[in-house]
């Protein structure tokens, strides 16, 4: 098998390194950012260690803080026509995954005529726009170091998957210190986001020992440290920890790809309006034990560096205790179901055969050790309902 990997340029790593954004900018020879970032981080004060560090090299910048949770396509045009009244040589994606991947867009969209909607997977968009300086701020989604993002489709109201070199970054910037301010529901949600990564990556169809690297040592990272970053949020081991396990999970699905869960998850986010960590957490344990039987050898191996299992089980007895683990792990987030958040249940069953649709026509399911039909998918959704 031919392993293809796509990653940043420039990757650094480590508590501070954000304020080293203008030294990579010199390095790449650009000195006119448009920062895109939420206003939560504006209030939090995170962008303004951002922009004292770029004012202190003298770098000016601009600003587009509009980027809301799950970002759709009206707030990519909001923020290209920014970007295009102004002159500007790069962007620096500033946030969790929602300002990374609206980062991605609003670059490539610069250049490549039409909607979003043209370009959903399995289509590459590699007529890259302008140069991309990531910065994560939650540490969950891996957005930094991985060649896809997720933009929603207003008018059809769906998910997309975009992927391609124009969706890599030219450098990331690694820092675990503005993660110290997450709640403990965000730090849940981004963690099992990132263990959800992880494990769909190491059992993909597409996995590859390149990836199963990354992928192991992020699962391992993971259920080490989640429970002590909810409880001690300025706890900074567990919250390294988490963000380079994230990064890690990042490069393991970028380069062997997502399965079921992301499948089911996208449409829960699209049609519910869920975060996409939660709705991961929701699906992964029933999604899991849907497929072991498939894969029960990578899934035993996921149940034995999480620690929820021992080496000497046999595959089968891990395979029981990694769904029972990662059920125990959402009883100890304490992770809603959807009917727990309130969501109507009339509405939310009215809405599943076209969430299956969507699930399948995504491509994710596809790549699961157990490939799906559109009712095992929706018997699925029924079973994580309460």
């Amino acid at each position: 098998m031919i392993g293809r990997v796509q990653s940043p340029r420039i990757i650094r790593i480590g508590g501070g390194v954000a304020l080293e954004t203008p030294e990579v900018l010199a390095q790449l020879g650009l000195s006119r950012p448009l920062i895109v970032t939420d206003t939560n981080l504006v209030a939090l004060g995170h962008v303004k260690t951002m922009t004292d560090a770029l004012d202190g090299a003298g770098i000016t910048h601009g600003l587009f803080d509009g980027v809301i949770e799950d970002p759709t396509d009206t707030c990519v045009d909001a923020g290209l026509a920014v970007l295009n009244g102004g002159d500007y040589d790069c962007i620096i994606g500033f946030g969790g995954g929602s300002p990374m991947d609206t980062a991605k867009a609003i670059s490539f969209m610069a250049v490549n005529p039409g909607h979003v909607r043209d370009y959903k997977a399995p289509a590459q968009i590699d007529r890259c726009g302008l140069p991309l300086i990531l910065v994560p701020t939650t540490g969950g989604t891996g957005s930094e170091l991985t060649r896809w993002c997720v933009i929603t489709d207003t008018g059809l109201v769906e998910k997309y998957n975009l992927s391609g070199l124009a969706s890599v970054a030219t450098a990331a910037l690694i820092d675990w210190t503005f993660t110290t301010t997450k709640p403990a529901r965000i730090t849940a949600d981004t963690a099992v986001d990132s263990l959800t990564h992880a494990i769909e990556a190491y059992v993909s169809r597409k996995a590859f020992p390149y990836t199963d690297a990354f992928a192991l040592a992020a699962m391992s990272a993971i259920a080490k440290h989640v429970r002590t970053a909810c409880t001690e949020p300025e706890n900074a081991e567990a919250r390294e920890a988490l963000m380079l396990a994230a990064s890690q999970a990042g490069m393991a699905f970028s380069n062997a790809s997502v399965a079921l869960v992301h499948g089911m998850s996208r449409p829960i986010g699209a049609h519910f309006h869920v975060a996409h960590g939660l709705s991961n957490a929701m699906l992964l344990p029933a999604v899991t034990a849907f497929s072991v039987s498939h894969a029960p050898a990578r899934y035993a191996d996921c149940a034995r560096v999480t620690g929820m299992a021992q080496d000497s089980d046999n595959d089968r007895l891990a395979c029981e205790k990694l769904v029972a683990g990662l059920r125990t792990l959402n009883d100890d987030l304490q992770v809603p179901s959807p009917k727990a958040q309130g969501h109507d249940e009339a509405a939310y069953f009215a809405k599943l055969p076209v969430m299956a649709e969507q699930a399948l026509a995504s491509g994710s399911p596809q790549n699961n050790p157990r490939v799906p039909t559109a009712q095992e998918i929706i018997a699925l959704y029924e079973e994580i309902w309460a």
